[in-house]
């Protein structure tokens, strides 16, 4: 058991100290548990959820073709050309690139909308700073609302065996995805307190074309059977990721039909890495599991019984702000779901509000810092590029109270619903 942990920590402090080399931290790790016996080679293939991996990877392909599609530029271009002021404009574009985040990878999502965020504020010879912070920590705050916005999320469904629906109702009560729209009213204030005052006109701007409606069709089909799954696959493992990738398949054939060249640039562009380290982190937690360590640290922990309930739920998630505003979430939640669940049936808690807390907390906490989470350090070196380079305290100024008007409005809400 100790062995595991070690090796854990060791993964975990190579994971903070670079970002850039995750994958490879991550499997070096793996190698090693190998090499120590700590890990066996069946176990690295039995420790992986496979369901989430095939859910990640066919999202990401239905979301490269999305971004095919051109729709999300149409509807930005839109959105700015009815917007009274430059900062209404730009207010207006951070809450459409949040809610498409709750559909498609944050780091996409961001990318999608940037450029032109960034040609508008070229235009109108304004700092673009503030709009692309908030493209990155709005689009973060969303990816938490349903399960296929973030692959934490993706962690959580696999965790509390939640489909779709369940996000949005669990048990009969609001789920999740209300906890983090509440979260984001209180974010979008703090937001227009800082783009209130670029009172600019937007200058009309050409709208993008729509070049297909397909892959929206693709993406309410995934919808459609990710909310099914809970009849056909009750135990969360195999439905949903086998209908996921075969959508992809489906869009995938379907572009190289209608531009063989956009089809092989999708599937160069497939991020491989992320579903690596996804991967990787299973296989570390379950070494964890499967060597007694959550049992030990679960058994320690008893003793915040004595606690009341909602000082417990406080930790829990405060906690997970202070620690993932610096490290990533994906090892985090990933770690802390089976623990805190574990915890909360020892104490007679509902797992759902410590669970629930977990990610709210991990996922919005990572919004204080630029590197506390991929989109952060995207829009950093967006800017870096634009020659706006952005220090860590003025992207602290923006993300913090952002980050702490979200969680905390999520979080009252949570409790007063749970």
């Amino acid at each position: 058991m100790w062995r595991a942990i070690v090796i854990f920590l060791a993964v975990y402090g190579g994971l903070v100290v670079s970002r850039k080399h995750r994958p490879v931290i991550a499997w070096v790790g793996i190698l090693t548990a190998l090499i120590l016996g700590v890990l066996k080679p069946l176990e690295i293939i039995t420790s992986v959820n496979w369901n989430v991996i095939g859910i990640f990877v066919g999202s990401l392909f239905i979301a490269e073709l999305f971004i095919f599609s051109r729709i999300p530029e149409t509807i930005s271009d839109w959105l700015i050309n009815r917007s009274p002021s430059l900062g209404f404009a730009y207010l207006s574009i951070i809450i459409f690139t949040s809610l498409l985040s709750a559909f498609i990878e944050n780091v996409a999502a961001v990318l999608i909308v940037a450029p032109i965020a960034l040609q508008l504020a070229r235009k109108m010879k304004v700092s673009p700073i503030p709009v692309i912070v908030g493209l990155a920590i709005s689009s973060n705050l969303q990816g938490t609302a349903t399960l296929i916005g973030d692959p934490p999320s993706m962690i959580l469904a696999a965790q509390m065996k939640m489909n779709f629906l369940d996000f949005f109702v669990y048990q009969g009560k609001p789920g999740i995805f209300f906890m983090v729209e509440i979260g984001a009213m209180a974010g979008f204030l703090v937001l227009y307190l800082f783009l209130r005052t670029i009172r600019q006109k937007p200058g009309y701007i050409q709208v993008t074309p729509v070049r297909t409606w397909v892959p929206v069709w693709l993406i309410s089909i995934m919808i459609v059977l990710l909310s099914l799954a809970s009849f056909i696959d009750k135990d969360f493992t195999w439905f949903g990721g086998t209908a996921c990738i075969l959508i992809g398949v489906v869009g995938l054939v379907w572009c190289r039909v209608i531009d063989r060249d956009a089809a092989g640039r999708l599937a160069r562009s497939f991020d491989w890495r992320t579903t690596a380290f996804l991967a990787a982190i299973f296989v570390l937690v379950g070494m964890l599991e499967r060597r007694g360590a959550i049992d030990a640290l679960v058994g320690r922990l008893v003793d915040l019984g004595d606690m009341s309930p909602f000082l417990v739920y406080t930790i829990v998630v405060w906690l997970s702000v202070f620690i993932s505003a610096f490290i990533d979430n994906v090892p985090y939640v990933t770690a802390m779901l089976p623990l805190v669940i574990s915890l909360s049936e020892r104490l007679g808690y509902p797992r759902e509000v410590l669970a629930f807390g977990v990610l709210i907390g991990a996922c919005l906490g990572g919004n204080i810092t630029p590197i506390g989470a991929s989109a952060n350090i995207v829009a950093a070196g967006l800017l870096q590029k634009e020659g706006f380079p952005i220090s860590f305290g003025t992207f602290v100024k923006i993300g913090f109270p952002f980050a702490v008007a979200a969680t905390g409005a999520a979080y009252v809400a949570l409790w007063l619903v749970k």
